[in-house]
């Protein structure tokens, strides 16, 4: 828990504070998620929309008939909807420890880059566009023979 910590010791900004704690729903979705990943679960819900059309005739395809599936479909997709946002959070923040660390951990690297989920538009921007030049001049010099590797400085957005 320690590391999606600011200097501070507040929890980031994009993470709510107990947001990784709470184990319950948290493992809920996680086997939730895994579950309905799967082949077979697939093959479930398509059994079921099969069998749900071939009782059409048995039903005069009614309106009952057609409202069945629909609000079926609908609860599962919003109740889904919740469970795929909370694996995603999971997954996104274990990916940005992850980058940051190898960020961290490079020599040569920028610091400065950690956090840049944190930053504004205006100074994404600004980082992109440095990026964008550094890359553009590398490939320049890759026609005359020069390598497109190193570290060159970049100015930090301001």
């Amino acid at each position: 828990m320690a590391s999606i910590l600011g200097s501070s010791g507040s929890a980031m900004r994009d993470i709510e504070r107990g947001a990784l704690r709470p184990r319950r729903f948290g493992d809920l979705a996680r086997a939730v998620s895994t579950l309905v990943g799967r082949p077979a679960a697939f093959a479930c819900a398509a059994g079921l929309i099969v069998l749900w059309a071939a009782s059409g005739p048995l039903f005069g395809f009614s309106d009952t008939w057609q409202l069945v599936v629909n609000t079926s479909t609908t609860i599962v997709t919003f109740l889904m909807v919740f469970i795929i946002q909370s694996t995603q959070n999971r997954d996104t923040a274990a990916i940005q420890i992850k980058l940051d660390e190898l960020i961290r951990a490079t020599q040569g690297a920028h610091n400065a880059l950690l956090d840049l989920e944190e930053l504004d538009e205006d100074k994404l921007k600004e980082y992109l566009q440095r990026h964008e030049q550094l890359a553009a001049a590398a490939r320049e010099r890759l026609p005359r023979g020069h390598l497109d590797t190193g570290s060159p400085d970049i100015k930090p957005a301001r």
